[in-house]
């Protein structure tokens, strides 16, 4: 293979003609303007041939689709290695994926535990096994020589037999001895004093007695006794020692409970045989809610912390358990987050000196006829952890099957750092070792890659749902990395997201560390510490949209910074920066946090002024979206609308709530569902575009309606694909291909329909146009529809989207530009007379630094409205910027959630304890 990429006469999308030269084995960062063509590079040209190539290497069936895969357009392009695109991806929000499910390790864990999992009654606490008859004869020779033995079974009875009878056969089998109360007796003797009361789990059937010897012969006839055994015992068998009773069952039991055999379905809540069937797997169920029963778990049970207990009526229950806590030993006087996990049990469940809260609630079922109870009950419903699993999503049965003393459930619990340690320091046996040396060195791995790259503080068991942005792009990677390829191209689209300037090290060394195994590593970044650490810095421009798509400068970081047409150098050498507001924006009302106990927050109280910008921040794992989106979005949306997700733990929302008429998550989720949903027809222009190609002449004169130029409905658009312009095709154990239609050639729409024209344009053409040459051809027309038009493009012009083309399928939308074409919808709305809080989840996602001031003004332009503006940000041009900045740490996991500091951002570079103030610091001084 060559020692460099070559690429020559590149054309796709904006590429303007362009010729590249990227060095093998080197970690090299694209940066630029949002759209100047970066990822078009990137993962339409290096990694769009790297797949088709790859395409071509497989089987006949997939080959059959190559003459339809689309080639690149470029002259030339060669040296390309195995491609692996890593790109943005946003957090799923399906209920049963979890961070051990998304790495895999969940997958390794299984297999493990299945294959060397050791089951353990509940009742004795000694291993389960299912023993043969060499373990039964290895048992006796471990007696030691002469040892006197009695080899038995327990008496079985078939159905409708009774022991006079069943005994009576025996005999004629040549079994003449029973053992019952420790005393051997003659079966002929035993008989005639059997009574009704004679139970036949007390009697066992003596087989054969012997001394232990280790002679071929004894071994022999050893083994064929303990077999009879086993066959009259119907899969036990018992060895009698000196009166003691040893039980050995052939079918994986033990104190009388039948035991399943460990299998990688018993450990997969994804699957019936596995998962707790009162919460089918999901860890939660409809019931009594904790967190509702008791709001405020700073108060005690003597302060009234259980609400449902106050009052006249219902005081009564909470007097009963305070006049019994002296001889129950129950601490009422202590606040119920300190109670420990059985002592809070005890208040549930409450015991024979009073009554617990699930007999409080049965009492109130037991009175639904009456409506006051049915509200009283209704009052205190909720999604609550399950009582079965105790929210393991696993079945009992699964939890009795161990490694290394732990069951599976406990191991997910851990962090990932902490299990990591324990892996590391993990002894099995020697058949046990050997059995799952692979699946250990694989989970290892994982858990090394997901420490490498800063995520040490969060637990498998961690819904996907409830992770940041730039948590579950860590993830990611850490998920592709762990298979440590040679050889291959990495392609990596901003690995930074969501990492604090602290952690940037860790992954610098995590991509560094894949280049020196002979990776060659590509990385779309704008990071200015990624920059300086890489190899080659290609940097794309100068501009966005038709005036990007240039290689501005390809060398050395050195040498990009003495590039003079290059606004990335501009920014990193300071000859251009992002100036903080020229007035300070003042407050008097705020929204207040108090008691907030989310993961790992230690229980603080935060303030949230309205009607300017604030700034969480903090390193990765801190608790900041803990804080945002697991408390203030669900407790504020819970109060305004009330409807929602159940808030995390805090001990009140209060300040001045009532100001605010609405609040908004503005996130990185796609904006549609659909691949035929598209940045124009989200903020509704797309609507006043079909209005007026239904307004031309041949339009009308052929009776078009606004229907016939929509690719969501039939009329006018192909039907061969649906109006989506390209067709899915399954490929098996690879992703599915995605090939241009061949009905309309991708055009979307019906000959006769494109055929309709505007100042000489088709509706396909103005699709494919970007929003920045669509503003510029609709403000030549002047009629009100086009203004309306040019109005509502404007927005996305507004965020940094003027480079997006109208048609371009949210699908192909990174999580940023989703997030800025959500913000542009609602800067269109006239919402004079609200007061919205708007929550925004790392919105620099995907930005240049020139891109960001476009950032602030749209949220300048909130603010001006009257609305809130709140930011969780690790970029600190937007914490400069901020009108108070809410820093949480100091460090991550357990070691973080407190608050560090909050205030204005000039008084925080003076906080000695804060990692963000390192970095604020040289920026505000500039």
């Amino acid at each position: 293979m060559a020692d460099k990429i070559e690429i020559r006469g590149a054309r796709v999308h904006n590429l303007k003609n362009i010729d590249v030269t990227i060095p093998h084995n080197q970690l090299v960062v694209i940066t630029g303007l949002s759209g100047s063509g970066k990822s078009t590079l990137a993962f339409d040209t290096i990694f769009a041939e790297g797949r088709r190539r790859y395409v071509e290497s497989l089987s006949a069936y997939a080959r059959q689709f190559l003459g339809r895969l689309e080639k690149p357009d470029v002259d030339y392009i060669d040296g390309i290695a195995p491609a692996i695109a890593i790109e943005q991806k946003v957090s799923s929000r399906n209920p049963r994926s979890t961070v051990g499910t998304t790495t895999e390790i969940y997958d390794y864990l299984k297999l493990l535990f299945s294959r060397v999992g050791h089951t353990f009654s509940p009742v004795s606490g000694r291993e389960v096994k299912c023993y043969s008859t060499d373990d039964v004869v290895e048992y006796v020779l471990s007696l030691g020589e002469g040892s006197r033995v009695v080899i038995a079974s327990p008496l079985r009875l078939k159905e409708g037999q009774g022991i006079i009878e069943r005994l009576t056969l025996l005999l004629g089998d040549g079994i003449q001895r029973v053992w019952i109360d420790g005393v051997t007796e003659f079966i002929e003797d035993f008989v005639p004093r059997v009574t009704d009361s004679t139970r036949a789990e007390d009697i066992s059937i003596i087989i054969d007695r012997r001394r232990v010897a280790s002679d071929t012969d004894s071994l022999t006839t050893l083994g064929d006794s303990v077999s009879k055994a086993f066959a009259y015992g119907d899969g036990v068998c018992q060895i009698i020692t000196e009166g003691e009773v040893r039980e050995f069952s052939s079918r994986f039991e033990m104190d009388g409970v039948h035991f399943e055999q460990p299998s990688e379905h018993l450990f997969s809540f994804n699957n019936p045989i596995g998962a707790c069937p009162m919460c089918e797997g999901y860890g939660r169920v409809v019931g009594i809610d904790e967190n509702l029963v008791v709001p405020d778990k700073t108060k005690s049970i003597y302060e009234g912390a259980v609400v449902c207990w106050r009052g006249e009526t219902m005081g009564w229950w909470r007097q009963q358990l305070v006049d019994a806590a002296d001889v129950s030993g129950f601490p009422i006087h202590r606040p119920y987050y300190k109670l420990s996990r059985a002592e809070k049990r005890l208040l549930w469940t409450g015991c024979e000196w009073f009554h617990g809260l699930d007999e409080f609630f049965k009492y109130l079922e037991s009175q639904r006829y009456k409506v006051q109870y049915r509200v009283l009950l209704s009052r205190y419903t909720g999604k609550t952890l399950c009582p079965e699993c105790e929210g393991g999503r696993l079945r009992k049965e699964a939890t009795y099957v161990k490694v290394g003393g732990r069951s599976i459930p406990e191991l997910v619990s851990m962090t990932v750092g902490e299990l990591d340690s324990w892996f590391e320091s993990l002894s099995l046996g020697e058949h046990d070792t050997a059995k799952s040396t692979r699946i250990v060195t694989e989970i290892r791995n994982r858990l090394r890659c997901l420490c490498d790259v800063g995520l040490e503080y969060l637990t498998l068991d961690r819904l996907s749902s409830t992770l940041s942005g730039g948590e579950s792009q860590r993830i990611n990677l850490s998920q592709q990395l762990g298979s440590c390829l040679v050889g291959s191209l990495y392609i990596l689209d901003e690995p930074s997201i969501g990492l604090h300037p602290r952690d940037t090290d860790r992954l610098i060394k995590v991509l560094k560390g894949l280049r020196d195994l002979g990776n060659t590593v590509i990385v779309v970044e704008h990071d200015a510490e990624i920059m300086r650490a890489a190899d080659r810095i290609i940097d794309m421009g100068p501009l966005a949209g038709v005036h990007g798509g240039e290689v501005v400068c390809n060398d050395t970081f050195e040498k990009v910074l003495n590039c003079p047409d290059s606004l990335t150098a501009d920014y990193l050498t300071g000859r251009r920066s992002i100036a903080r507001p020229a007035q300070v924006r003042g407050w008097s009302h705020s929204v207040l946090l108090r008691g907030v106990l989310e993961h790992n927050l230690k229980g603080f109280d935060v303030r949230i002024p309205l009607g300017v910008m604030t700034c969480v921040t903090g390193v990765s794992g801190s608790g900041k979206s803990s804080l945002v989106k697991g408390i203030l979005y669900p407790a504020l949306r819970r109060r305004l609308h009330e409807s929602g997700d159940q808030p995390g733990e805090l001990r009140e929302l209060a300040g001045d709530v009532g100001l605010l008429t609405a609040v908004e998550m503005v996130d990185q989720n796609p904006i549609g569902k659909s691949t035929r949903s598209n940045p124009v027809t989200y903020i509704k222009a797309y609507d006043e575009i079909r209005k007026l190609f239904a307004e031309q002449p041949f339009a009308k004169h052929t009776g078009m309606t606004p229907a016939y130029f929509s690719f969501n409905t039939p009329g006018g658009r192909c039907e061969e694909c649906q109006g989506e312009g390209i067709i899915k095709v399954g490929m098996q154990f690879m992703a599915d291909v995605e090939l241009t239609c061949q009905a309309c050639g991708g055009h979307r729409f019906k000959d006769e329909v494109l055929e309709v024209k505007y100042r000489d344009c088709s509706i396909y053409d103005v699709l494919e146009m970007s929003v920045d040459r669509a503003v510029e051809f609709f403000g030549d027309d002047k009629s009100a529809t086009a203004k309306r038009i040019v109005e509502r493009l404007k927005a996305l012009q507004s965020v940094g989207l003027g480079y997006v083309k109208l048609g371009q399928s949210s699908s192909t939308l990174s999580g940023g530009e989703s997030q800025r074409v959500k913000l542009a919808s609602f800067l269109l709305k006239d919402s004079s007379s609200e007061h919205i809080m708007f929550i925004f989840d790392e919105p620099t996602t995907g930005l240049h630094f020139h891109d960001i001031n476009k950032l602030l003004g749209a949220f300048d332009a909130l603010i001006r409205r009257g609305h809130t503006v709140v930011v969780v940000e690790h970029n600190m041009d937007v914490v400069k910027c901020a009108d108070w900045v809410i820093d949480l740490g100091p460090e991550g996991g357990d070691a973080g959630g407190n608050l560090v500091f909050e205030g204005r951002p000039e008084d925080l570079i003076g906080c000695a304890e804060s990692h963000t103030a390192q970095y604020l610091k040289p920026l505000m001084k500039n």
